[in-house]
C-alpha cells in the first residue's frame, strides 16, 4: 500500500459529513422533510422565484435530483411554481404558507446542530476550518 489508511484524510472527511447528515436528517424529520427538501426550502426562502436549475446549483445536486425534490415539495403543498413573466420556459419557485411553516420547524432543529458544531470551535478556528476544507476541494478538483 502506497498510503496507509490511517494517514488518509478522505475517511475522516466522509465520517464528519455522514455524522452531520445523519444528525440533520433526524432533525428535519420532525418537520416531515428530508435533508434535500429542507435545503431546497431554505434556498427558496433566501431566493424567492429561483429557477430549478439555479436551485440545483445552490443545493449541490443534479438538476434531475432537484426535479424529484421539487415535485415532492409541490405535491405536499410546500412550494408553488409559476411561469416567469418574461421567460415562458422558466418556472419560478416560491414557498407557500405551509412551506414557510415546515421550513421554520425544520430550521429550528437544524440550527441546534449547527450551533453545537460551531460551539466546538472559536471564530478563528471556524475560519481556519473553512479555509482547510476549501483547500481540500481545490486539491480534489485540481486533477479533474
Amino acid at each position: 500500500m502506497e498510503m496507509p489508511p490511517q494517514v488518509r484524510l478522505g475517511l475522516d472527511i466522509k465520517r464528519a459529513e455522514q455524522a452531520l447528515m445523519a444528525a440533520k436528517s433526524s432533525a428535519v424529520r420532525t418537520a416531515d422533510l428530508t435533508v434535500a427538501q429542507y435545503a431546497a426550502l431554505l434556498a427558496i426562502a433566501q431566493h424567492p422565484g429561483i429557477s430549478a436549475a439555479a436551485l440545483a446549483r445552490d443545493c449541490l445536486v443534479t438538476p434531475q435530483a432537484m426535479t424529484g425534490v421539487l415535485k415532492t415539495l409541490q405535491t405536499h403543498g410546500l412550494i408553488e411554481r409559476t411561469v416567469h413573466p418574461w421567460h415562458q420556459r422558466v418556472l419560478e419557485t416560491r414557498l407557500t404558507e405551509a412551506g414557510r411553516h415546515a421550513l421554520t420547524a425544520a430550521d429550528t432543529e437544524a440550527v441546534r446542530i449547527e450551533r453545537r458544531l460551531a460551539d466546538e470551535f472559536t471564530a478563528e478556528e471556524q475560519d481556519i476550518l473553512r479555509a482547510l476544507l476549501a483547500r481540500c476541494v481545490q486539491a480534489i478538483e485540481r486533477d479533474h
